[in-house]
């Protein structure tokens, strides 16, 4: 397959900026019978049957984003990617030229260290003193470069699902953002059970694909957590023929990863993926999956494509936007349903 075969165009107006208030958001349902398409994230107590599952991620955001000074007074952005120690992090940087090994920046009253920088572009940093219990005070919510703007109070709480529980994410399990408790509650009178599992949300989630073949990309590792009761739980739905449906790609590719290692039971407790999922991908878990719009060329794309079929995905994707919907993380969202004819 070529990258070039997921990829569609989008005018920039299409893209959020804010999002629409939480569970009014537009719903493009993709399923077999093509029935129904245009509908609300209010729908979904009528679209889901009793007996199905809703698995969703519980990752919480942290305000990732930092700006420090050099010692000439000039700005230093730092977006924090992974942690090695009490310390150490890996960091996105920019300008990442003026961020050489050994440059000091300043952080308030934090003093900031460059160590090194790795060919994939990453710096390695060291903070005089751990930095988490300074994020709250010093953090930026880390909103994606889609979104032309800086991020403000109202960020705090919107780049935020209400699932969340166990910080470590740099961006958000966005499909997690339509719910509320009163839609919780309507599903849960509906028949339709909850699960949880967390992966925090990486860089590696939005790596862009620059190869030309599909197969030569090379997903980052991901840690996650299925609890007890989520492996439970899973099992005792697919006895009652019930459906997994999977609040977002991130929970499609926890289950799916911990699936494709342990085929005959999904096994409880921490693991980590690379798992890229595209067309051909046998789903052992996953029956349905609810997601926002991606990026063009995107893994994301790719993974949806593998659970509805590319042509299906890419001509529901040229409707949404010829019907208005809005894109990516503060966008509207679709209910897909795996197809048994993809392509």
């Amino acid at each position: 397959m070529l990258t070039d075969d997921f990829d569609y165009d989008l005018p920039d107006e299409a893209i959020a900026q804010r999002p629409a208030p939480r569970g009014t958001s537009r719903l493009l349902v993709l399923d077999e019978a093509g029935d129904g398409r245009h509908r609300r994230v209010s729908d979904l107590p009528r679209l889901l049957r009793a007996g199905d599952l809703l698995v969703v991620n519980e990752t919480r955001v942290i305000p990732a984003r930092l700006y420090a000074r050099r010692p000439t007074g000039g700005r230093v952005e730092l977006l924090l990617v992974e942690r090695h120690g009490p310390t150490e992090w890996d960091a996105l940087v920019k300008p990442g030229r003026r961020a050489r090994p050994g440059t000091r920046l300043s952080l308030d009253d934090l003093e900031v260290e460059v160590l090194a920088k790795s060919e994939d572009g990453r710096h390695r940093v060291r903070f005089s003193e751990p930095v988490e219990p300074h994020l709250e005070r010093l953090g930026h919510v880390p909103l994606p470069p889609y979104v032309k703007r800086d991020d403000d109070p109202a960020d705090r709480d919107d780049y935020q699902t209400i699932f969340a529980r166990n910080p470590g994410a740099i961006a958000a399990p966005t499909a997690g953002l339509h719910f509320t408790p009163d839609l919780l509650a309507e599903l849960e009178t509906a028949g339709v059970r909850r699960a949880a599992v967390t992966l925090h949300v990486g860089i590696g989630t939005f790596k862009p694909v620059t190869s030309r073949l599909v197969h030569e990309h090379r997903m980052e590792r991901e840690r996650y957590e299925i609890p007890k009761q989520t492996s439970r739980a899973i099992e005792e739905t697919r006895a009652a023929g019930g459906r997994i449906v999977a609040v977002g790609t991130t929970v499609a590719r926890t289950l799916e990863g911990a699936a494709a290692v342990h085929p005959r039971h999904l096994p409880e407790g921490d693991g980590s993926t690379d798992l890229f999922i595209t067309p051909g991908f046998r789903f052992r878990v996953v029956d349905a999956l609810l997601t926002n719009f991606h990026l063009p060329r995107s893994t994301l794309v790719m993974l949806v494509s593998a659970l509805a079929g590319r042509e299906r995905v890419l001509a529901a994707y040229r409707e949404a936007i010829e019907e208005g919907y809005r894109f990516y993380s503060y966008g509207d969202a679709m209910l897909v349903e795996r197809s048994t004819g993809r392509s």
